[in-house]
């Protein structure tokens, strides 16, 4: 009797395993037999490129909020400070350099800034 049971907990699992990955979309297919099978959609894995946008839209928008708010001499003498550290603190500098989208966007805030 207990094998009969475990059997058909087995085919229990195997169906909601089925339906749970059936949740996220699926495809009909015809088998070479003629018979109908659904089968769930296969999803790539794609890069999150809004997220990399967001992330450097921030890191610009930050930057320019320091070198309007600092002003751009006391913010070069500071990247220029980061510059003579560690490792850590060269990477920091470099990333750190003002470009010329934040170098605007900081000339654009300065005046909301006072």
């Amino acid at each position: 009797m207990s094998d009969a049971f475990n059997e058909f907990d087995d085919r229990l699992r195997r169906i909601d395993k089925n339906r749970a990955r059936l949740k996220n979309g699926y495809v009909t297919v015809v088998d070479r037999d003629g018979l109908i099978v659904v089968r769930p959609k296969r999803r790539r894995a794609s890069f999150p490129w809004r997220g990399l946008v967001f992330l450097i839209c921030g890191f610009l928008g930050f930057k320019a909020l320091l070198m309007a708010s600092m002003g751009f001499g006391n913010y070069q003498d500071r990247v220029a400070k980061l510059h003579e550290g560690g490792l850590v603190e060269v990477a920091g500098g470099y990333l750190m350099q003002p470009d010329p989208v934040s170098e605007y966007l900081a000339i654009q805030m300065r005046p909301y800034l006072k």
